[in-house]
């Protein structure tokens, strides 16, 4: 065993056999899947359920651990650890795995066993990270593949639709994040979707789509821009509707976070070069107006439906998207122009550390060759007939659309100008999209940002208050 100390008591993966006495094993997971159910054949009309997951203790082994049992013990189990936690098992049962059926739907392993979890026998347990070997930690920027057998995405792209269906390994940077969306299959089971975009030196725009919660939980950590991803086994496809390739993360795909590998650390090379070159920022720009298309949001809500909705999500992460016909009641413009402006990194677009004026991504370039730009940072109050959302945010190219210029055109008004600007725009009824999430840090709860402000249509205001109104008393009665 290559372990400290505290792991002594551990059998190494690769020496288990089906012939141990209750074998401990300890392991970073590098992979797992969601839990789902199945019919039971013993009891017909009742489940069983089943996850799996793959743990690692060494750069050249992992295994994967399979369990099976009945709704109240695979759940919880399940979420007692996540993708890059280190966890214990004790007494599992070691079985020769059937390497072409157990390798079609998960992780392929050097191991020629694979472990299986007893509700009444095994015990798992998550270590804390201050207690795990730092060969274990090591262990999750090692990719499971071969560093260098993996295609770019300007390959995927050249090769197109011979390569669709097939299993393979990406290496990529993370150029966004898309929030995740959540829909209901036609077997009444709850579903959910999260597309990334990656890029390379060879594509700056390739889609990977997550169907699963844990791989959708794994892509939210990582920071667009400066994350890079080996992504073994996910499966390439043609996207009929959208015209272009795509990958999927499948139960099969193992994704390892900014691998430590001479390929990587070329990408990484790459990320930053183009960061500091700026080849990046109208590329970026584009999709972060694209990511949510205005014309796809149509619920209309008033502010006391809103913050109804926002308290019976108990704090789920999913954001609401909609339509407010109100009004700016709060927009403090011509107090202090250091309130409502932000400075961004000119190289990386980051925003810059006010105090130190610096820029912690780039902060290895010489200050002499950078410098930063100021954008809005707006907080402001809207209200309608049912109630006011503090604090909403309106920031960026959408409040130089609200207010009708630029950050360089009102840093030069005067005083009074400003305040003439900000009482255009107060108590004009207004036609506000909005994006709202959980966010349990901030005072009101809820993070509100502005899609969207501009003057409201007066007849298509009161079409959808009397819609409300009628809906309102329905619902009374």
């Amino acid at each position: 065993m290559a372990y400290s100390g505290s792991t002594r008591d551990f059998v190494a993966l690769s020496d288990l056999h089906p012939n141990l006495a209750r074998p401990n094993v300890i392991g970073v997971v590098i992979g797992k899947t969601d839990v789902r159910g199945f019919p039971d054949r013993k009891n017909i009309g009742s489940e069983r359920y089943t996850f799996s997951f793959t743990i690692r203790d060494s750069p050249a082994y992992f295994i994967n651990v399979h369990s099976w049992g009945r709704e109240e013990y695979i759940r919880p189990l399940s979420e007692s650890f996540r993708v890059g936690d280190c966890v214990t098992i004790e007494n599992p049962l070691i079985q020769s795995k059937e390497t072409e059926r157990e390798e079609k739907f998960n992780p392929v392993t050097p191991s020629c066993y694979k472990l299986l979890l007893s509700e009444n026998h095994s015990v798992v347990k998550r270590s804390s990270c201050y207690d795990m070997d730092t060969q274990l930690l090591s262990l999750l920027h090692l990719p499971v593949k071969d560093p260098q057998d993996y295609y770019s995405l300007g390959d995927i792209i050249a090769n197109g639709q011979s390569l669709d269906g097939k299993v393979l390994n990406v290496l990529a940077a993370v150029m966004s994040v898309g929030e995740p969306k959540y829909f209901m299959t036609s077997d009444k089971r709850k579903g959910q979707r999260c597309e990334v975009k990656l890029y390379d030196e060879t594509e700056m725009s390739f889609p990977i789509v997550c169907w699963d919660n844990e791989s959708i939980q794994l892509a939210q950590s990582w920071i667009p821009r400066e994350t890079v991803i080996f992504a073994s086994d996910v499966r390439i496809n043609f996207d009929k509707f959208r015209n272009c390739m795509t990958a999927t993360v499948i139960s099969k795909t193992i994704i390892t976070t900014n691998p430590e590998t001479a390929e990587a650390n070329v990408l990484f090379s790459f990320i930053k070069e183009s960061a500091q070159s700026g080849a990046l920022h109208d590329k970026m720009e584009e999709q972060s107006k694209d990511s949510v298309s205005l014309e796809t949001i149509v619920d209309v809500y008033t502010v006391e439906q809103l913050k109804e909705k926002a308290l019976q999500s108990d704090g789920k992460s999913e954001p609401v998207y909609g339509i407010i016909y109100g009004y700016i009641s709060t927009l403090d413009i011509d107090d202090n122009a250091s309130k409502v402006i932000r400075h961004r990194c000119s190289i990386c677009r980051f925003i810059v550390n006010e105090m130190s004026n610096t820029c912690t991504f780039c902060s290895d370039v010489s200050p002499d060759s950078k410098s930063t730009f100021a954008s809005f940072d707006i907080l402001v109050d809207l209200t309608d007939h049912t109630g006011t959302l503090y604090s909403c945010y309106l920031s960026d190219c959408v409040a130089e659309e609200t207010l009708g210029c630029t950050v360089h055109e009102f840093l030069t008004l005067t005083e009074d100008k400003k305040t003439a600007l900000k009482w255009q725009l107060l108590l004009e009824r207004s036609k506000i999209y909005f994006k709202v999430t959980s966010s349990p840090s901030l005072r009101t709860g809820l993070k509100v940002n502005i899609l969207s402000c501009k003057l409201a249509d007066p007849t298509e205001a009161s079409q959808s208050l009397l819609g409300k109104e009628i809906g309102k008393k329905r619902l009374q009665y």
